[in-house]
């Protein structure tokens, strides 16, 4: 029977009851396991103050630029402050014209305007015109540069977030799954350099605005000015009461769509075993349940970030009909001037302006910023075997290649079940080592412990003596050439997939390693031979001409060490021969480590090694074991009359 899902109404329901329990206990973060998706709840929010450090850090090489670009915009707001001084020049001067009220001398003196009230409203208009045009064309440049910022810290960002993202221990990216990290690179990391807007540019507008509309504002009418300022400590209020409670709610609105995203990769990686199964329709209900969540939590914030727009689209006629209200007495008293009234509202809504954008504006900077969290989690988690003083780079032509093992044990991160336990095991240079047993006795975890994908939790390895610890893992993987059963291609040409290998390989290096894998014939004879495009994983090959491509890959690696997962199992009996030739010739002289279930390919090997139960059970040559190992016996007992069977039944046909 199915298993039934749950509604996206009831986990809603629920997450609005563990959100709620975890605000009031002061963990407002709540969501997947950081196991499950990185940077999502659970992780704990940092400070304000932190964010604005970290973040001030990532904009070095940066910050030159971004000071540019803000001391242009201080220069175009100024600006912008002149033209509703020009409303009381021409309300004063021009249309409501006094014989006790003449033109200040300063004005026609200082600034050379004319008396005339037909002149001097064409020099006012001219004017506003010419300081509006200088004030974009400034205020342009500098957003430009601004947005050429935004864009190389995007790219910065995504940059360093992915590189340390391919550097995580493997049980980690295995964690992440591809669809999260996607959607951190994409979504978080891309939105990070949106602070640079919503956390710089933006504010620093508002001040400038600000400060200036507030000393105009002086200058006319103290009070007036005062009566103002009240509307400032909202901004504060707003976002003590609103703006501290949206961050979380976007941080787990980020995790969810990752979580979309994670499941909607996996379900067209794994597009044949749905199909296989007729599961359609539900995994198409399992994507729009989870966007159905998703959808509930954008409401849900959406209605707190519109609080904030719906109280200053309330406070701001209300502030300006009471100062309208005074400053009209006030003319009506004669203490201030019509013009003066004017220019006051003018600048009060200069003022008011960019408070509204930035109590308006939180709810961006706070989605912002639950992505900064979340890239800063990420980055936080410790890399694969990092670089410590004293490490040595080792160079492939220098290398013998001998491995050795002493009393390795090895416990996956997260389990306690020891997979491996007291394998001690030394492999001479250019030997061919034979890796079998049963399923689960450890042989991939073996070659996983050889290629450094892991540490061993006690016991040593040793490259010619050398600890691994003590060798530069990049520099060490390069001596390594390595053919798993489950193949990995990228989504290119043939020729791109093979060349992966070494940087700067030629054509004929390519074709050279492909006719050795016995690639080339059918490279030839597809559409566009080597610029073939092959698919995502290789799809449009088969699944012999996958493995075949890549033991080419790692035939031009040239490695000192080769690793080869049931290489041929994908391989028909032909092929699997020449293949096997072609292989004889690859290991010379290498250090060569096989696992295999098919006896038959490996009992020619150097030395057989049998694995049960995470112990070394015996080894030697096949001649050897035959004699000595009951194990080794019962299992080529098992497989060869295996195969006689099968021989058997191909032969026999149905009757009649």
């Amino acid at each position: 029977m199915s298993p039934r899902y749950e509604s996206s109404r009831r986990r809603y329901e629920r997450y609005r009851k563990d959100f709620e329990a975890k605000r009031l206990t002061g963990a407002v973060e709540i969501g997947p396991s950081k196991d499950e998706i990185i940077g999502t709840p659970g992780t704990g929010t940092r400070s304000f103050l932190s964010l604005l450090r970290h973040f001030f850090k990532l904009l070095a090489g940066q910050r030159t630029r971004i000071v540019l670009a803000l001391a242009t915009l201080t220069i175009a707001t100024l600006l912008n402050l002149v033209p509703p001084a020009a409303t009381k020049v021409v309300v004063d001067y021009v249309l409501v014209t006094r014989p006790d009220r003449p033109i200040p001398p300063f004005l026609t003196d200082r600034l050379g305007l004319p008396t005339d009230p037909v002149r001097l409203l064409a020099t006012v208009s001219v004017g506003i015109v010419v300081l509006a045009t200088v004030a974009i064309v400034i205020g342009v440049w500098g957003r430009w540069q601004a947005t050429k910022t935004t864009k190389r810290l995007q790219v910065s960002v995504r940059r360093r977030v992915f590189d340390h993202a391919v550097r995580l221990p493997l049980h980690r990216v295995y964690a992440l799954k591809s669809g999260g990290v996607v959607s951190i690179l994409r979504e978080d990391a891309g939105g990070v350099a949106e602070l640079i807007f919503s956390m710089i540019y933006n504010p620093w507008r508002a001040v400038i605005q600000l400060g200036g509309t507030l000393v105009i504002l002086t200058i006319v009418d103290w009070r007036l000015m005062l009566g103002s300022l009240l509307l400032v400590p909202t901004v504060w209020l707003t976002h003590r009461t609103w703006i501290s409670r949206i961050r979380p709610l976007y941080r787990d609105i980020r995790a969810s769509r990752q979580h979309v995203d994670t499941h909607a990769t996996e379900s067209f990686g794994g597009m044949r075993v749905v199909r296989t199964f007729g599961r359609q329709r539900s995994e198409s209900g399992r994507f729009t349940r989870n966007n159905h969540l998703m959808a509930r939590q954008e409401l849900h914030t959406w209605w707190w970030a519109r609080s904030v727009d719906i109280a200053w689209s309330l406070m701001i006629p209300a502030a300006s009909a009471a100062l309208m209200w005074y400053g009209g007495n006030q003319v009506l008293k004669g203490v201030i001037t019509p013009g003066d009234l004017v220019m006051f509202l003018a600048y009060l809504a200069m003022m008011l302006a960019p408070l509204a954008t930035l109590a308006s504006s939180a709810t961006q900077l706070q989605n912002s910023l639950a992505g900064l969290d979340r890239v800063l989690d990420l980055l936080d988690e410790p890399l694969e075997m990092q670089h410590h003083p004293g490490t040595i780079k080792v160079v492939p032509r220098r290398v013998p290649g001998r491995i050795t093992l002493h009393d390795v044990g090895f416990i996956y991160p997260g389990s306690t079940i020891e997979v491996l336990r007291e394998i001690s095991l030394d492999v001479m240079p250019g030997e061919m080592v034979a890796l079998i047993g049963r399923s689960g006795s450890g042989k991939t975890t073996l070659c996983n412990l050889i290629a450094r994908f892991y540490d061993p939790t006690s016991g040593t390895i040793e490259l010619d003596g050398t600890d691994l610890r003590e060798i530069d893992v990049e520099s060490y993987r390069r001596l390594l050439g390595i053919v798993e059963q489950d193949i990995f291609l990228f989504d290119g040409t043939v020729r791109e997939n093979i060349g992966y290998a070494r940087r700067g390989a030629t054509i004929d290096e390519i074709t050279a390693v492909a006719r050795l894998a016995h690639a080339h014939e059918f490279i030839t004879e597809l559409d566009n031979g080597y610029d073939t495009l092959i698919g995502e994983r290789g799809v449009k090959l088969s699944g012999g001409q996958r493995q075949r491509l890549a033991i080419a890959r790692a035939m031009l690696a040239n490695p000192r060490i080769l690793i080869l997962d049931e290489a041929t199992s994908s391989l028909d009996t032909q092929s699997e021969r020449y293949i096997q030739a072609s292989l004889g010739e690859l290991m010379k002289d290498r250090t060569s480590l096989v696992i295999a279930h098919r006896l038959s390919t490996v009992i020619h090997a150097d030395r057989i090694v049998v694995l049960d139960a995470g112990r070394i059970a015996a080894q030697g040559t096949h001649e050897q074991l035959l004699a000595e190992s009951e194990l080794y016996r019962a299992m080529v007992y098992l497989q060869f009359r295996g195969e006689s069977l099968e021989s058997d039944d191909a032969g026999t046909q149905r009757p009649s």
